[in-house]
């Protein structure tokens, strides 16, 4: 059965803190609640196990214990709601019938390792940058953003209640906390100006950021597609999971050409 979710209580707080994506679904509800429409939760049940589902914009992301199965209700509202993006419980997204329109990409989890020599790098990062000009930079890393006003607001939002940050280096490149949830960190949104890409900032800037997060006691991670991965590799970064996540081939989105990276984006 999928009932959607009224009070911030009826989420299982111990079975969503076992995962990434299950923080995440945490984080939002701190930040939203659970009356926007845009931004819906869900329970799910069977006679073996409970799960939760969480929609925003054009997002599902599932989290369920080892007992709750797959379940034609399941693939039905993946059906009415067609998400661009189908993220979680991996036994779960395995088991989905699919329409066509939809393919599987691999995705690693990485954990953020300091890098040595990164005191002097800080002076260069700007803790409170104004968000237009991140949008600018991530607009050159990510053709297909969300439009401005929907960015922003979203991102505004989830600042001012705590939930994420925003930070930029020699006003070059950015990264987000995109949550902090009892010290796990999910860091997302790394970009890199077009006229500044090749010189190093993005490895340095991370290199930095894992030892800030690390002193403040933070455990800190990151997803990458496969066109990124060998990236985060060559820093260092440590490779502590392997899993997919299912996106829509009939929707034009920057994630559905993950190959057109040219090497001297990669050398960030």
């Amino acid at each position: 059965m999928i009932k959607r979710i009224e009070h911030e209580y009826e989420l299982d707080r111990e079975l969503l803190l076992k995962t990434l994506d299950g923080r995440k679904m945490l984080a939002y509800m701190k930040a939203y609640g659970p009356d926007y429409e845009f931004c819906r939760f869900f329970k799910l049940t069977d006679q073996n196990g409970i799960g939760f589902m969480f929609i925003i914009n054009s997002t599902l992301i599932i989290c369920a214990d080892d007992k709750l199965s797959a379940s034609e209700e399941i693939d039905l509202f993946v059906s009415m709601n067609v998400p661009f993006r189908i993220e979680g419980c991996q036994r779960i997204l395995r088991s989905i019938k699919l329409p066509q329109r939809y393919q599987a990409l691999n995705r690693t989890v990485f954990q953020l390792v300091p890098s040595e020599n990164r005191d002097e790098l800080e002076k260069s990062v700007n803790f409170s940058p104004k968000l237009t000009e991140v949008y600018d930079i991530l607009s050159e890393g990510f053709p297909n953003i969300a439009e401005f006003s929907l960015w922003y607001t979203d991102t505004s939002h989830r600042c001012r209640h705590g939930m994420s940050k925003v930070l930029t280096y020699k006003d070059s490149t950015s990264a987000s906390i995109a949550y902090d949830v009892d010290d796990v960190v999910l860091v997302s949104q790394v970009a890199t100006r077009v006229s500044s890409r090749g010189k190093g900032y993005a490895r340095e800037f991370l290199g930095w950021l894992a030892g800030f997060l690390t002193d403040a006691g933070k455990t800190a991670f990151l997803y990458a597609l496969d066109v990124r991965v060998g990236f985060y590799r060559e820093i260092g970064f440590k490779e502590v999971a392997h899993e997919i996540v299912l996106e829509r081939i009939d929707v034009e989105k920057e994630s559905t050409a993950k190959g057109r990276l040219t090497d001297e984006q990669q050398d960030q």
